[in-house]
């Protein structure tokens, strides 16, 4: 590797463990209201997703596509929509219909915008 890439990395992971803090946070708040089984399974998807960061890393598969390192951590982060959702008393109980998923797709973005691109394509790039 040229190049340090420190802020990459620190990107890649402070930015990803930030997307899960609500869920440590939703956790709490269970646990605070005495609701055991999902602050449990809430702590759960945190560590998960904690593994997930680390082994999805781009640095660890420097040749792999961006969306392939992306696709488990994003479906880890809709389940944990999902967790959420359940352990709120249902999508009903919060308002929710189906229409309510088009609110998901701007998260979708980096697909789009950084999904083919792979770790060692910033590699040839001056420092």
């Amino acid at each position: 590797m040229s190049r340090d890439r420190k802020g990459e990395r620190r990107g890649w992971t402070l930015g990803w463990a930030g997307s899960f803090l609500w869920v440590l946070i939703l956790a709490a708040v269970n646990l605070a209201r005495g609701a055991t089984l999902p602050s449990l399974l809430g702590l759960a998807l945190v560590a998960a997703a904690g593994v997930f960061i680390h082994v999805f890393s781009p640095w660890r598969h420097p040749a792999s596509r961006y969306w392939k390192l992306m696709a488990p951590i994003y479906a880890l982060f809709f389940l944990s929509i999902a967790w959420a959702s359940w352990s709120a008393g249902g999508p009903a109980k919060l308002g929710l219909s189906v229409w309510s998923l088009f609110l998901l797709l701007p998260l979708l973005l980096p697909f789009y915008l950084a999904g083919t691109r792979r770790w060692i394509d910033g590699d040839h790039l001056p420092s």
